[in-house]
């Protein structure tokens, strides 16, 4: 199915100026052709249609407003749309039996979709105001124990460059909770050996300042140490000026990718068999329970996780109370009925 128009430029402007991930752009972008997808088995109506793009093109010019345009087009039903056609495609997700989390999604991009087209005078109102999301159960998230971690941490080679480029992404990972998408887009610019730290960029295009463990520090300098060594990695900093040069590199030389990562990850996972569920975000998980569970406040949590919100640092605090709810059923010789 070709892209329709208006849900080209809805993801152009996700991308542009909401600074979306590319990931989570066409992941909505996915989302708004299922709208899509649906409006036109309903109307008969056919999106590749040339009308179209000048239905596009009308609504957002100057002094036009979307009462004054009747073309039955996808764009014009999409921009005229009410709660009931909301509901009713909503109605029929619930039919294919998606997940709470997906069908939030879902109800997620629709809401930004509507504020979009309504500020931009493409949509007459936005029938999402009527829309209430589903209550969705608290997952609370995965964490392992520092045991697990130590098992996992030890297990890259530390005698060939790329064993060390492993150690050195894993003890990063978890010395500073960092995203996975993080990890890969630091350069060797970001590393401040003087303050033992790194220069983050985030989501959103936000930018932090995270403290980096003495363990995380010597595994990535003897990466760094190997890397003139041999002739895939000489003098990286030398020859690569386009977006920074890559702290972690591949076996090409070039920017190691997230999909790489969690490829190695499973790899070190089943040589000292771990859960082959964990993820690089469990290490992140981890280092934010590990840090509450050893006294940390909530507030330095979130700055170091680069948390927008406190409340989505919370979470946290519930997995540490668990945590040392369980230990004290374990211990206490009084805990539990007889």
């Amino acid at each position: 199915m070709s892209i329709l128009p208006i849900t080209a430029s809805f993801q152009s402007y996700l991308t542009d100026e909401r600074h979306f991930s590319k990931y989570t752009a066409r992941c909505y972008g996915a989302d708004l052709r299922q709208f899509v997808e649906y409006l036109s088995e309903e109307h008969g109506l056919d999106p590749a249609d040339t009308a179209e793009a000048d239905e596009l093109r009308r609504r957002l010019e100057p002094g036009q407003t979307a009462g004054t345009i009747t073309s039955k087009t996808i764009t014009s039903i999409i921009c005229n749309a009410d709660a009931d056609l909301i509901r009713g495609f909503l109605s029929h997700l619930g039919e294919q039996q998606y997940s709470p989390a997906t069908m939030a999604r879902k109800i997620a991009t629709l809401r930004s979709f509507y504020k979009w087209a309504e500020r931009r005078g493409a949509a007459g109102s936005n029938p999402m105001t009527l829309i209430r999301t589903p209550r969705q159960t608290k997952r609370l998230p995965k964490a392992i124990t520092i045991e697990q971690v130590e098992q996992l941490l030890s297990a890259p080679s530390d005698t060939d460059v790329l064993g060390r480029r492993d150690r050195g992404m894993l003890e990063t990972l978890y010395s500073t909770g960092i995203r996975v998408s993080e990890l890969v887009g630091l350069n060797f610019e970001d590393l401040d050996l003087q303050n033992e730290a790194l220069h983050v960029r985030g989501k959103g295009r936000k930018e932090r300042i995270v403290p980096l463990g003495s363990h995380a520090l010597a595994a990535i300098a003897r990466y760094v140490e190997l890397l003139p060594t041999d002739p895939r990695f000489e003098e990286p900093w030398q020859t690569r000026n386009n977006g920074g040069v890559p702290l972690f590199l591949n076996k090409h030389g070039k920017r190691l990718s997230s999909r790489s990562v969690r490829r190695k990850l499973d790899k070190y996972l089943r040589s000292v068999g771990l859960d082959p569920s964990i993820s690089p975000h469990t290490l992140r998980h981890s280092f934010a329970t590990h840090l509450l569970d050893n006294g940390a406040d909530l507030r330095s949590v979130q700055e170091l996780l680069g948390h927008q919100s406190l409340s989505t640092t919370q979470v946290y605090t519930h997995l540490s109370a668990q945590r040392v709810r369980d230990s004290y059923d374990d211990a206490h010789p009084r805990a539990e009925a007889g």
